[in-house]
């Protein structure tokens, strides 16, 4: 095989490895997708690949008012706009903590280096490696003893330890080989080293933001192992906590909806900032390694 056939070769067959890791990757949202439109009736005799009389029904439901079984008072029967209002704040509080943190700690030991400070960054990797469910019986520990449970400030407070580690060490392997020039001139311009940072240092860190963020907030979105038991109050649950407590059944696809409806911000904001996120991460590892 000659030099020219052999590149042509390679790159057609990474064409096709790109094409089937693409299709794996959407195949599960399609497929949710679908079944979110689907009648009854195409539900149990059509194929369970494509739709042939799409319905936004099962969306409907889940913003249809019931009246309570005493009283005059009238709730959703399915509280989705109250869970997607809790997953909001959390969502924004979370990650506004995580981005903080991990901005202060990663420039701490990625700039200012204090003693011992590659062991601190090798530690918090490993941190972050552990199980979530070994994690799962301490983090409850601490959240009944702030007496948070049924509170969404236990997730404000557990989220950051999972996604905190990381994100701090990505920003550190990213200051870690910053080049200095830049701060130097802003010190001998009279800036202060929190100006320099604020004004200087952080506008070029945004692909690195980004890149922490998203992940944080891929952290957050696939939980419902401890939002669902933290809060085990329907009217206190984010979405994918009441998810996981409503029943599926073949005569009933509102559950399905209600994933297919909470999982589309997420899928929107990380196809926005896809690009920034692999500029992050690839400018991280480049200027740390």
């Amino acid at each position: 095989m000659t030099p020219g056939r052999g590149r042509r070769f390679r790159g057609f067959l990474q064409a096709v490895l790109l094409v089937l890791l693409a299709a794996y990757s959407v195949f599960p949202i399609y497929m949710v997708t679908v079944q979110s439109l689907k009648t009854i009736h195409d539900d149990v005799f059509e194929s369970p690949f494509y739709v042939m009389h799409p319905t936004f029904e099962w969306y409907q439901d889940l913003f249809e008012p019931q009246d309570y079984q005493h009283g005059e008072i009238i709730a959703p029967m399915v509280p989705f706009l109250v869970w997607s209002e809790n997953t909001a704040i959390v969502l924004v509080a979370s990650l506004a903590v995580i981005l903080i943190s991990s901005l202060m700690a990663g420039y701490a030991l990625g700039r200012l280096r204090p003693p011992g400070w590659r062991w601190w960054r090798r530690i918090l990797l490993a941190t972050f490696l552990i199980p979530q469910t070994m994690l799962f019986i301490p983090l409850y520990e601490i959240v009944l003893h702030l007496h948070l449970d049924d509170n969404l400030l236990s997730l404000v407070v557990t989220y950051p330890m999972l996604a905190i580690p990381f994100c701090a060490w990505l920003f550190s392997v990213y200051f870690q080989k910053l080049s200095p020039e830049i701060e130097e001139s802003a010190y001998v311009e009279g800036a202060s080293r929190f100006t320099t940072f604020l004004r200087i240092v952080l506008p070029m860190s945004y692909p690195v933001l980004v890149a922490a963020g998203l992940f944080a907030l891929g952290i957050i979105s696939s939980d419902f192992l401890l939002s669902g038991t933290f809060l085990p109050n329907e009217w206190h649950q984010t979405i994918g906590a009441g998810m996981a407590t409503m029943d599926i059944q073949l005569e009933d696809l509102t559950t399905v909806s209600g994933v297919s409806l909470g999982g589309l911000p997420v899928v929107i904001i990380a196809a926005m900032f896809a690009a920034s996120y692999v500029r992050g991460l690839t400018t991280a590892m480049i200027e740390g390694a």
